[in-house]
């Protein structure tokens, strides 16, 4: 026999060592292997919602989210996050930009809140040049060229005063100041006159209404109290975007302020599923009409407006005469937005003609349209540096030339659309940037990832399938919104072409399951 501490022994037991080293090594890389593939398959296949959210994965969708975005410079943003808190640091060039990663963040889901530090560092302009150009801003906008506004411009610092009728008066007026380049920012002191004075209650039974007809509110789980027309909003919300649409729709007539310090942001249900907000219900056609119509009155973008609203069986169509194309788009956009309505059939008119004697003469000349529009075009942060050429024939505005992305060819239409006077649009713009080839399985992973992050689809019966850049989307989900929804996540994904064939549980007849 071998001694054991023979040399022999010892050699001998040193080889047993290597060998169950290299087993336990090998049997970690196995694992590890794996672990990797059933990441990648999970991912891939639409089944991560098993998945647990931390710190680490916000800031990356976030930052992911960010990256896919035209609107914004990602390269110029770091995102942090502790406990679902968002911390957005760095500059953007505008404005417009600031707001626009704070609004992407905020549809991540698992943000809780969001610190908005990002420093806004414009092109340099003289505050005599700001000013004045806000104030034509106010009054090119059809929407507030009758409030009654004074600006005042201190080191790119835009201060507004004055009064208007309604909290969305003066939301919209901020929103058309920030448009103008060279703003670093916006205080307003424009003070809402309540002509209305309201019971609490009945200010509480509007609110609630509101909330209920909020196509991207779940309203089950949300508190309203109102104390001498203080409203104070408690409970949870499946998302930070969710809360600030529930903050939007508190503002009903008679509401003196709005306290939403008690509503937090859960993104877990009750089954400790990710909560995604999903109204598939259907709603009597006459309480479509009646959410339409108030909807439709604290929108200040369709005032002066002529609308006729009919409904059946939750296809809306909306006749009538607006007095620009901004007021009807805004009308489409606040009908989709109404819980109950699956379809929008927009039959609305422009016609300029019914500005009343009140406001400023409208431009006789179609080569005075033409100059507003380039006005409205050179005075927006995002296209100011792009040459674009415009021209009207009948108050159709032809627009042509070079922009760097989908979204500016967008902006440019809105800004053209907001133009008085301007009843129809046609979009010729060309786009510098060709779409970035990806591998087809790159293009599905990024697709599941932006579906499992957003906090408006659920995508467990949603499958995925790339070829040559073309995504297919097949399976269920419960509303058009989420089907449009998801195609927008499959081209945030990277994909260069969306075949769209997922089915609509609560929708048009051929589109159901």
């Amino acid at each position: 026999m071998t001694s054991a501490s023979s040399p022999a022994a010892v050699l001998i037991n040193i080889k047993r060592k290597e060998n169950f080293l290299a087993m336990i090594n090998n049997s970690v890389k196995i694992r590890t292997i794996v672990a990797i593939i059933m990441f990648t398959l999970m991912m891939s296949t639409g089944h991560a919602a098993s998945r647990e959210i931390n710190d680490l994965d916000i800031t990356l969708a976030v930052d992911t989210q960010l990256e896919n975005d035209d609107g914004v410079p990602a390269y110029l943003i770091d995102v942090q996050t502790q406990d679902g808190v968002v911390t957005l640091s760095g500059s953007v060039p505008h404005l417009l930009a600031r707001d626009r990663a704070d609004d992407i963040a905020a549809t991540v889901k698992g943000v809780r809140s969001i610190i908005n530090r990002l420093e806004v560092l414009p092109v340099v302009r003289s505050d005599d040049v700001i000013r004045r150009e806000v104030e034509r801003a106010l009054k090119d906008d059809p929407a507030t060229d009758l409030f009654d506004i004074d600006v005042a411009v201190a080191d790119g610092i835009v201060t507004l005063s004055g009064g208007v009728n309604s909290w969305q008066e003066q939301h919209l007026c901020v929103k058309v100041t920030k448009g103008v380049r060279g703003v670093k920012e916006v205080r307003s002191d424009i003070k809402v006159s309540q002509a209305l004075h309201r019971p609490d209650d009945e200010i509480q039974a509007e609110v609630l209404r509101k909330l209920a007809f909020d196509v991207w509110v779940v309203d089950e789980r949300i508190n309203v109290r109102v104390l001498r027309g203080h409203v104070i909003l408690s409970g949870t919300v499946g998302s930070l975007a969710e809360k600030k649409r529930v903050f939007m729709d508190a503002w009903v007539a008679g509401v003196a302020s709005v306290d939403d310090r008690e509503l937090q942001v859960n993104p877990l249900g009750d089954d400790n599923q990710m909560r995604r907000v999903s109204k598939a219900v259907v709603k009597p056609d006459n309480d479509v009409r009646q959410a339409l119509e108030a909807a439709f009155a604290y929108d200040p973008r369709i005032l002066s407006s002529e609308l006729e609203i009919l409904v059946d069986n939750g296809i809306v169509t909306l006749k009538g005469r607006v007095e620009n194309l901004a007021a009807k788009q805004a009308a489409e956009q606040d009908a989709e937005n109404t819980a109950g309505v699956w379809q929008v059939k927009n039959h609305l008119k422009v016609r300029p003609d019914l500005i009343g004697p009140q406001t400023r003469p409208m431009p006789d000349l179609d080569a005075d349209l033409a100059r507003d529009v380039r006005v409205a075009l050179a005075r927006n942060p995002y296209l100011y540096q792009h040459e674009i050429s415009v021209t009207v024939n009948n108050h159709l505005a032809v627009i042509r030339g070079m922009v760097d992305s989908a979204f500016e060819k967008k902006m440019a239409a809105e800004a053209a659309s907001r133009v008085r006077g301007i009843a129809a649009v046609e979009n010729r713009l060309e786009l510098k940037r060709d779409w970035k080839p990806k591998d087809d399985w790159k293009i599905r992973q990024d697709i599941g990832d932006e579906l499992w992050w957003s906090p408006f689809v659920d995508e467990d019966n949603i499958s995925v399938s790339v070829s040559d850049g073309v995504a297919t989307l097949t399976g269920e989900v419960e509303t058009l919104r989420e089907r449009r929804i998801a195609t927008q996540n499959a081209y945030e994904g990277g994909a260069r072409q969306v075949r769209n064939h997922l089915k609509v549980r609560y929708g048009p007849k051929e589109l159901r399951p």
